[in-house]
């Protein structure tokens, strides 16, 4: 029996040792490393989700003024399309 754990344990101590040198680990073993990294990484969530919330409302903006044709909802559109425009100083 002692035979056979010995090597088992050399292969559990070699993954282990890898394990331990793995980027993951090392940014956990230091606080400001990960603070930076959480940082880092919640700055490039903010930038993404400003930036796909700019393009989404953009497109249904164009998308939504291409109704001009129907009677109530095209007057409303071309006035949400007019108030856009004057905010951004069209």
């Amino acid at each position: 029996m002692q035979d056979q754990t010995a090597p088992e344990l050399d292969a559990l101590t070699k993954e282990l040792r890898k394990l331990n040198t793995h980027r993951f680990i090392t940014i956990q073993n230091s606080m400001w490393r990960m603070v930076g990294y959480q940082f880092l990484r919640g700055l490039a969530f903010g930038l993404g989700t400003l930036m796909g919330a700019s393009v989404l409302v953009s497109i249904l903006a164009w998308w939504a003024s291409q109704f001009s044709f129907i009677p109530v909802i095209g007057e409303w559109m071309n006035l949400l399309v007019l108030e856009m425009n004057a905010a951004r100083g069209q």
